[in-house]
Parts: C-alpha cells; structure tokens; sequence
C-alpha cells in the first residue's frame, strides 16, 4: 500500500462486508513468491474511502482482540511497523492480510509472507498470503474476514471468538496438513534442496522428481521391505529371527486362552509380561505380573488389540526406544514409571488430572510429546489400579505413591548414552527384520551398559515408528531424525533432481518445447515433455490433449521413468496455478506477447508481462540457466535476475542486448553467414553438424530461427555434445503428425537382427 490518506471525515458509519470475489490457489512459484500462496481478489466497497485512521476506535479494537500484531514489521522493516501504518492509515484489504497471518500464527502454522496491492478497478485489491494448505488457508481468510469486519463495525467480538477462530484454523490444520514425522523430513529435504510433493491427503510424499525421487509414508520408505513389516508385525516370529542370530530377547510363547497364559506364565517363571503379538505403541502390554488373578485380567487386556496373545519373561530396567536408520542407530529415547501421589483427599481421577494431565507437553494432538492420560478408556490402566486396590474413585492416603503407567511414554533422550555393544544389537535387529527405518524397544538398567551383563533384552522391533518421542522429547535434547532419515535416502550430495527445463513466452514456444526435448533425449535421458501438442514420452504421445498447465507438468515430475522433462508454460499457467515445479536447471523466455488475452487478471500491456515471464527466471537453478530471447530488450533484461549462467539468443547478430552480453564475457547463439554461431564473449565459432540455415529453414517449414536458437542454447546450457545438438537439430521433423506417423512406422516395421529392442512403452 503506497497511498498516504488524510487523517479528515473521521467516521462512525456501518460497512458492508469486504467482498471476496475470487480466491486462487497458486500451488508453485508464482508472480508473488517462490511458494504456494492463496490469492485473493477484494472489493472493499465503501472502505475504500475509509482507511484505518478513518474509523473511530478501529485500531484499538483490533490489537486488542489480536495483540500480536506488534510484532508484525510491515514494510516499515521493525517491530510495530504494522501499527504505525494502521496508526497513520491503511486501506482493509491490506488490514486482512495482516490479520490471516497473525491467525495462521497463532494457529502453528508460522507465516511472515503477505502482500496487497491494488488493481484497475477502484476499491479492488489482490491479496495474497504464504499459505503451505489450500484448505487451511481457505478457513484462516474466512475466520479473518469475520474478525476484521466486526472489528471495524464495532460489533461483539471478544477473547472467546478469537480462540474460536484459532480452534477452527487449528483443526483444519490438523485434518489436512502432513504428521509430525512426516513433516520433519520434509523440512530436512528442503533444508537441502530436495523438492516434495504431496502424493495424498494423507502423509505419502514424493521428494525429489522422476527417476531421482524417493518415496515416504511416515517413516516408511522405498527402501523398508513390505516382508520385513510383516516380520516386524509377528512378535513371535521376529523373537525367533532374532534369537537365531544371537540378540537378545525374552523367553515367552503365543497362547490361546487366559488359562493357557497362566500355565505359559508357570513354566517361564514369575513375573511376567503379557502382551498383543501384533500390536503397536504399548497398547494391551500389562508388564510385571506375578499372580494368576493379575495374568487372566491381562489376557482379557491384550486380546483385543491383536490377532494373538503373548506370554513373555518380564525384563527388569527401563524401556528404551533405539530409533535405526540406515543401519545407524541416530537417537534413543527411554521411558519411565509414572506415578502420581496422594494427598488424602483426592480420588486417583482427580489426581491423574492435577498431577499428570496438567502438564502442557500432554495432549491428544501428534504434537504433544505426552498423551492425555483417560482413566475411563484405559483398560490396562485399570488394570494396573486394580492391582494396587484401587480404582478412579479410590482417595489414596496422602503421601502414598499410586503406579499409573509402568511402560509410560518414551519422553527421555538418552540418545548420547547408548552403550555402542547396544547400538550394534539394536542395528542388527533392523537387519535381520529386514527394516531400513526400525525402532527398537528394549529393557535395560542402564542402556550405557551392555545388554548381557545387565540381563536386557530387546523386546519389539517396530516397522514405521513415529518420530515425535525425538523430535520433541519431554527431558534432554532434541535429535535431526528427519535429516538423518533425508541423507539415507539421499546420499553424499545428491539432490533428487532431475534436469527441468521450463518454456514460458508465446511466439513457437511448442515447437521450441519439442526441439528442445528431442535433443535432451538424443543426448541419452528418458525425457518427458508437456506442451501445447500434447504429452509426450520420448517420442510416444500418451495425451493429445494441450497439456502447457500445472497439472500435466506435474504428470510428469511425479513420474519415476522420466530422466529429464520439458515443460511449456505459458503466462496464463503462472497467473492460475504457478509452475508446477520449485526450480528448474533451464528457463526460456521468447517473448512478452498474450497480454490482450489475460485481461482476467489484470494484465492489459506487455510491460505488465515482464513481472509475469520473470518467474521463469527467478526459479533457475544456481547452477542451471536463462535463456533468453535478445531481440526484446525487455527480455534480455531479465538476465540479471537469475540466479545462474545466462545464454541470450538473436538472429539479429547486431541486436544491442546480444552484443553487449558478449562484450561482457556471455555466451549468446547467433546467425552469421547463414550459419548457427556459438560465442563465448568474443570467442565465436559454427555450430558443427548444421549446415546453411537456407537449407535447414526449407526442409524445417513453420520453424522460425528463433525458435531453433533457442533450442539450441538450451541443448548447449545442458551439455549436451555440440555435434549432437546440430545433427539433432538437422534430424528434427518439424511436423508433428509426420514425426508421429514416422515414429508409428518404425515400431510397426519388425527390427533386423543386428537392430537394438526398442524400449517398452511408459505411461505417465
């Protein structure tokens, strides 16, 4: 917001509603920001003529309901920034956006990035805010407009409806947004570079792209053995595996009946553990049980959270959890008994709830590092109480100590205490399992001690473990489990990508797009290509539909074939959804044309396209590069905004953006002598494998020059052999039906004996 209102006609008029006339989800790099963002387009209606100093007591009320905001820099760039400008006037639609982010703030998802500007139409604004959900975003503008608007209407709205409206972000946020576990390693993968994408509603993630991605469910990976899972699934089985190779497990048998478990319980010798063959996360574990009556309750405890029951010898010491990835052990967590103490009057409910519950890491969101302890659903607890005499309405006498949990949650790092005679038997267990990604529960005294001399054991072997125990620990430090988990996936430096070249502009950009992968894929990668004639796999069109969009391009990405894609985007895909990739290793630009038809979005002029065609060049790879069309100054002059290497391109070899490039040391592709020309500052020389441009230009009909300068200054920013670039050039059919009924040929022609197999067709 630039304008500077006048402080006069201060008022106390009613206002109708901000309308919101349209909301977009640009779901990748776009004209605002690297990132998704959800655009809005406002029509402040009478407000426009009422900024914020306009409207009696509207800031008070404001950062009364929302105090926070004083933190909110603004363009002012320091704390209370946002204030002096409410103080000193600004326009609602700029308030808004201000008032989402404090919401996504105080509902845990942290945004800073927020911008409204205003359009041709007076009193209408496009607004947009960082926003990693649609769906999450969605309700955060819709709780923001209510708020904002009975703040300025001076209506009821107090502290209440402000938590209110952070509850319903928040659960909206927990019904849509990634898990803890899966969220840390997508965080550590862009930490590094590495690009995801979400596959689900759920927690399958993609990261990195085609034929260099891997995938991830929780802590699940391309590498965990779907046998190892079901091994890791059968207690029984896993204890036999692990025995057999010399770790250390508890004695115990699978029983079929509470008084097959005492008899089981008889012959392992007292006390004993009871537990579900099957199931996960403690559920059904009665531990330390030393009496017929304790083990028949147990049974009736553990049978209906698995398939079987198990008996096993108890292990006296602390349970631990070892989390292994890629044969390392990279944090450890250990649990502890709880307890609570009584104080003479309160019941055992009671004192579970000011003693226990109370505290803020419990709660029954992922997040929390402790669960809610419910008495009342809590069948083993029940039966822990009923071994102590007690029961929820039990008043233990004061100062005496009542067991709540004897396995309670794993919320004690205890990660730089792991004996390495542990480490190795924890990090063998995942091996013999078949696991990549294991956590390991085991029972020790002291886990800087070896299992042996302490008697431990391990005790489970747990395929998908959950991560939270070491990312939010309730005691001690917490542990990069989700950069640990990223680096076994991607190793040394390797980044999950592949190389992305991006076409944005009008003039030929389709045959520039196939040109450009028909040489990627001589140059010997399994190329994709996205393009206003269709999609395409290698040569093989799988959909004839236009596919220049955000949804075809991400076809391809998603697509673990696919060595290299080309993707054409046009200024309508930027302005609609963003690119449909984070970054790329090429960037055209053509030209600034097609401003006449986006009058949709505000764009009546070309020059309005340079902010819009920069988003291919902003996204370029550090090490990737722009190339761009010469002949357009406005074109050429985005060089200076890409992050990487620049090649310009120009039939015209005197066009003054190209000669000044060159005079600079770049690298440009022009025509001379009826020739291709490839200049490294004043260093020039022919394109070899290309003839007489004359020649080329009457067997390439409907191929402009530029077209065939552009694709081969991608070919060259690629690395792409210079030879091969111009005989691939000389090769090309520029008629896409020949190409495709030549392609339809020889696959129908049978090969001759000395001839290579043809490659199985792909689907996309």
């Amino acid at each position: 917001m630039v304008r500077s209102p006048g402080t006069s006609n201060v008022s106390m008029t009613r206002f109708d509603d901000i309308k919101l006339l349209r909301t977009r989800y640009l779901r990748g790099p776009n004209i605002w920001t690297y990132r998704p963002v959800l655009e809005v387009w406002l029509d402040l209606g009478a407000l426009e003529d009422f900024p914020s100093n306009k409207i009696v007591g509207f800031t008070e009320r404001l950062t009364q309901l929302l105090p926070a905001l004083i933190e909110h820099h603004c363009g002012v760039g320091e704390r209370g920034g946002f204030i002096q400008r409410l103080t000193e006037g600004t326009w609602a639609g700029h308030v808004l956006e201000h008032v989402v982010i404090e919401l996504l703030n105080l509902a845990g998802m942290p945004t800073g990035f927020g911008q409204t500007r205003s359009t041709s139409h007076p009193g209408v604004y496009r607004m947009v805010f960082r926003a990693r959900d649609e769906q999450v975003a969605r309700v955060a503008l819709a709780e923001s407009h209510r708020l904002l608007m009975a703040a300025i209407n001076h209506d009821p709205f107090d502290a209440a409806d402000v938590q209110r409206a952070v509850d319903a972000v928040r659960a909206k946020l927990e019904d849509c947004y990634l898990g803890p576990s899966t969220a840390c390693i997508v965080s550590a993968a862009t930490d590094r570079g590495i690009p995801h994408l979400r596959l689900n509603s759920g927690n399958l993630v993609q990261l990195g792209y085609g034929a260099s991605q891997q995938r991830i469910w929780t802590a699940e990976t391309d590498y965990t053995s779907a046998i190892g899972e079901s091994i890791a699934s059968d207690k029984e089985l896993t204890k036999t595996l692990l025995s057999s190779c010399g770790v250390p497990v508890p004695e115990g048998r699978v029983v079929e009946s509470a008084d097959e478990a005492w008899e089981a319980a008889e012959d392992i010798g007292l006390p004993v553990v009871v537990k579900p063959s099957d199931a996960n996360h403690g559920r059904g574990v009665s531990l330390e049980l030393s009496s017929r009556e304790e083990i028949m309750a147990a049974f009736a405890v553990a049978e209906p959270e698995g398939s079987d029951v198990m008996v096993e010898r108890f292990i006296r010491g602390h349970e631990h959890r070892l989390l292994v990835v890629g044969g390392e052990v990279v944090a450890a967590a250990r649990g502890e008994i709880i307890t609570v103490s009584g104080d003479g009057s309160s019941t055992v409910a009671q004192l579970i709830d000011s003693q226990l519950n109370s505290d803020p890491r419990r709660g029954a969101e992922e997040e929390f590092p402790l669960d809610v302890i419910d008495i009342a659903t809590d069948a083993k607890l029940q039966l822990e109480l009923k071994r102590q005499a007690l029961d929820a309405g039990s008043v233990p006498a004061a100062g005496r100590v009542v067991t709540i949990q004897r396995n309670g949650n794993m919320a004690i790092d205890c990660t730089d205490q792991v004996h390495a005679e542990v480490a190795h038997a924890a990090v063998l267990a995942a091996r013999v399992v078949g696991l990549d990604i294991a956590g390991i529960d085991l029972v020790a005294e002291d886990i800087a001690k070896p299992l042996a001399a302490q008697g431990g054991a391990i005790v489970e072997v747990n395929a998908g473990p959950g991560l939270l125990m070491h990312l939010k620990p309730a005691v001690g430090s917490p542990r990069p489990v989700g950069r640990a988990i990223c680096d076994h996936l991607f190793p040394d430096v390797a980044s999950g990508r592949i190389p992305v070249i991006g076409i944005a502009g009008t003039r030929g950009t389709a045959e520039l797009a196939r040109l450009v992968a028909w040489l990627v894929n001589l140059g010997g990668r399994h190329t994709g290509l996205a393009c206003r004639d269709g999609l395409f796999l290698e040569r093989r069109r799988v959909d004839a539909r236009d596919s220049a969009n955000w949804d075809a391009g991400r076809r391809l990405l998603m697509n673990r074939a696919v060595e290299a894609v080309v993707i054409e985007n046009g200024a309508e895909t930027i302005l609609r959804d963003g690119l449909p990739y984070d970054r790329c290793a090429v960037g055209i630009v053509t030209d600034l044309d097609g401003a006449e038809a986006l009058g949709e979005y505000d764009i009546r002029e070309s020059d309005q396209m340079v902010r819009v065609l920069r988003t291919q060049v902003d996204v370029v790879l550090p090490e990737g590069t722009a190339v761009l069309n010469a002949t357009d100054m406005r074109v050429a002059g985005l060089a200076p905004l890409c992050d990487g290497g620049v090649i310009l391109y120009s039939v015209d070899p005197h066009a003054e953006a190209l000669i000044r490039h060159q005079n600079s040391g770049g690298k440009a592709v022009l025509v001379r002598q009826d020739r291709v020309v490839l200049a490294s500052g004043s260093s020039e020389s022919f394109l070899p494998g290309l003839g007489r441009l004359t020649i080329w230009r009457a067997t390439h009909a409907g191929i402009d020059l530029d077209v065939l300068l552009a694709a081969i200054a991608a070919g060259w920013a690629m690395g792409i052999p210079l030879g091969l670039i111009g005989a691939g050039a000389e090769a090309f059919e520029a008629d896409l039906q020949a190409a495709l009924a030549s392609l339809q040929l020889s696959q129908a022609t049978p090969a001759s004996p000395s001839a290579a197999p043809s490659s199985p067709p792909q689907l996309a």
